[in-house]
């Protein structure tokens, strides 16, 4: 299946110049969606994950539904503010200002070993600040699973190694 058909490519959004890769068109098709959970899933098949973790918002429709497919549970990594318990944050910067990413403190024990997951792998610094998080309550992040990644631009260079799985490159 080319899962590049699946994606709605928005030119000048949200700002001229950048091609917005829509997953929403790939999402409302159940046999597409299936199909890239499924290969996602068979491309890390091989690890020995006991969580994944996705990133607020599209994480979580990328990384709950891999969880499922891997047999394992899932840990939201959400915006400050926005989870119950007590948590660990950490601050990354974005094209205009900084933002704060949090997970709860009793998410992941110390050996746990992450994967995280997400939609897109873009500039990096969402994953890297997810990976600093996981690292934070001793978690081993065991590698990066992405529906779509941008080649064009440095985002494995902020992963520190982390071995990267994309299933769409552009």
């Amino acid at each position: 299946m080319n899962f590049k058909d699946y994606i709605r490519v928005i030119p000048d959004y949200p700002q001229p110049g950048i091609r917005f890769k829509d997953i929403t068109t790939l999402l409302k098709d159940g046999a597409a969606y299936r199909a890239a959970i499924e290969a996602m899933r068979a491309a890390v098949a091989h690890k020995e994950i006991d969580l994944v973790a996705g990133p607020e918002a599209r994480g979580f429709v990328i990384g709950a539904p891999l969880a499922i497919a891997l047999g394992v549970g899932f840990v939201p990594v959400r915006k400050s503010g926005k989870l119950p318990s007590e948590t660990v944050e950490a601050s990354y910067d974005l094209e205009y200002g900084q933002d704060r990413l949090a997970i709860h403190a009793d998410s992941i024990k110390p050996g746990q070993r992450i994967l995280i997951a997400d939609d897109l792998l873009a500039t990096g610094g969402t994953i890297a600040t997810t990976i600093n998080l996981i690292r934070q309550l001793g978690g081993e992040v065991v590698g990066a699973s992405f529906l779509i990644e941008l080649g064009y631009l440095p985002g494995r260079d902020k992963l520190d190694g982390i071995e990267v799985q994309s299933l769409i490159t552009y």
